[in-house]
């Protein structure tokens, strides 16, 4: 299930992307960038419609993640 991002508050939207950046796994290539960087970046495109907060119920998880790739599902 697809979450508009205008449906959380503010703080929670944050909180969302802080705990996806924050993953192992998340790794942002040879330049490291801050958590503040990373969470401006994903916010950035998620306001732009090219990323997606995504709600699994059976898992009760939160993920983003590229609209195109939700899109082959």
């Amino acid at each position: 299930m697809i979450i508009p991002y205008q449906n959380l508050s503010p703080e929670a939207l944050h909180g969302v992307i802080e705990e996806f950046v924050s993953r192992d796994g998340t790794d942002y290539g040879l330049v490291e960038a801050t958590l503040e960087q990373k969470i401006n970046d994903v916010l950035r495109q998620v306001k732009k419609d090219d990323a997606v907060i995504v709600y699994d119920e059976a898992t009760q998880t939160t993920n983003i993640a590229r609209k195109e790739d939700v899109a082959k599902l």
